[in-house]
């Protein structure tokens, strides 16, 4: 069998297209995947910084609330305890009233009259 120069020339060009394909589309697919991480790492860092400042707003802004909250219930304990001692002294001023109205009704009433009187 005898092969020409012109067959061999054709085979030689197709397994060369074919080489030169394969490897184009591999040095593509590498530049894609370099392409993507590159991106990935970008995005994971502003993530990361949009994440710190975030947090520090966060704890800045719990801070302040709890200053604010203790803030309040100071103010509302303080309230609480004034009101305490002005209804304590009401209470006891008129628990004296009561004693003393008590005391009054019975001057009024006169002794308990007795249901059997004692004949001697």
């Amino acid at each position: 069998m005898f092969v020409s120069a012109e067959i061999i020339a054709v085979v030689l060009s197709a397994v060369g297209i074919v080489v030169t394909l394969g490897a184009s589309m591999f040095v593509g697919f590498a530049w894609c995947v370099r392409r993507t991480d590159a991106v990935e790492r970008r995005l994971n860092d502003r993530i990361d910084d949009v994440e710190r400042k975030l947090s520090d707003r966060i704890d800045a802004l719990d801070s302040r609330l709890n200053d604010r909250i203790d803030d309040v219930e100071r103010k509302l304990g303080a309230r609480i305890d004034d009101v305490e001692r002005k209804l304590g002294a009401r209470i006891d001023a008129l628990g004296h009233e009561t004693t003393e109205v008590k005391i009054a009704v019975a001057r009024l009433e006169g002794p308990v009259p007795r249901l059997l009187t004692r004949t001697r």
